[in-house]
């Protein structure tokens, strides 16, 4: 039997279930998923019944069930129903060798079947992040050719601008969306886009490689509730790390990539933005 009684914090409930902590407050203040108790210094403390919702809410998640009435069912202990989205791997493995084979028609076609089966949110995390993941490590190996790369991300990029369509529109706050000066990996910043424009935020993607006297003019036009940097694995913000400042006393600003640390961050005035796109938009703006 789970044990009623909260002894986890939140960065150890967040290891356990390989869920950020932001991802974690967001569902417990959006949807209730958490009952936390106390300890006598104050700390939240979780119990296995939360380990428990939080891994169901990300099963049912992974089904295709948006995070609300995942969460929904999750608490009140409901099962999957008949009928719900099947399971992502084969359409996944059809995306992938269609994209191996430069075969344009074939990738468009897996990704419609993804997109009609489950939430778009989903096949970003469940299927795209990943397969950009292993498409880096097979570069890396030589296991794929540049036109392979270039072919794949390509495709990829023009399909999630095309489901990014409208998003600087609607009356919630705004983003404004850029690469530093040199960066050109931008798919997961466009999914954080998506992401969060889905979660009610307008934005204003400024994209690869824009210099920061851009942003800050950008700034001035469209008054952003935040600004979001992102960047590659490897990528260096010291050579920025001036004008991040700057841009920080005007406006908030967050980082979010691979390889950046939460000490890196704070010594520029930012926030870091914490797991993989979806989840960074989901803790945001929940």
């Amino acid at each position: 039997m789970a044990n009623a009684n909260g002894y986890l914090r939140i960065g150890e409930l967040a290891r356990r279930t390989g869920t950020s902590p932001e991802l974690l407050r967001a569902w417990e203040q959006r949807y209730g998923l958490l009952r936390p108790s106390r300890s006598a210094g104050g700390f939240r403390l979780y119990s296995d019944d939360d380990k428990a919702k939080i891994l169901r809410t990300k099963q049912l998640i992974a089904s295709g069930l948006s995070a609300a009435e995942a969460a929904r069912q999750a608490i009140i202990g409901e099962t999957v129903t008949e009928g719900a989205p099947p399971v992502l791997e084969g359409l996944a493995d059809e995306l992938r060798d269609a994209l191996d084979r430069f075969d344009e028609d074939g990738a468009n076609r897996a990704l419609d079947r993804l997109i009609a089966a489950v939430s778009v949110e989903t096949v970003m995390r469940e299927v795209l992040l990943p397969y950009l993941r292993i498409l880096g490590d097979r570069w890396a190996r030589g296991d794929v050719s540049v036109a392979q790369e270039h072919f794949a991300s390509a495709l990829l990029r023009g399909r999630l601008l095309g489901l990014a369509r409208g998003w600087g529109t609607g009356t919630g706050p705004t983003l404004v969306l850029a690469c530093p000066p040199g960066e050109q990996h931008d798919l997961g910043l466009i999914m954080f886009g998506i992401a969060a424009s889905r979660r009610g935020r307008r934005i204003t993607y400024l994209g690869q490689d824009t210099p920061f006297s851009t942003i800050a003019t950008t700034i001035d036009a469209v008054g952003p509730e935040l600004v979001v940097l992102a960047v590659a694995e490897g990528t260096s913000l010291g050579e920025h790390a001036r004008a991040i400042r700057a841009l920080a006393k005007r406006v908030p600003v967050a980082v979010g990539g691979a390889g950046i640390t939460e000490d890196e961050v704070r010594r520029l005035g930012a926030r870091l933005l914490e797991g993989d796109p979806v989840e960074a938009a989901g803790a945001l703006t929940g």
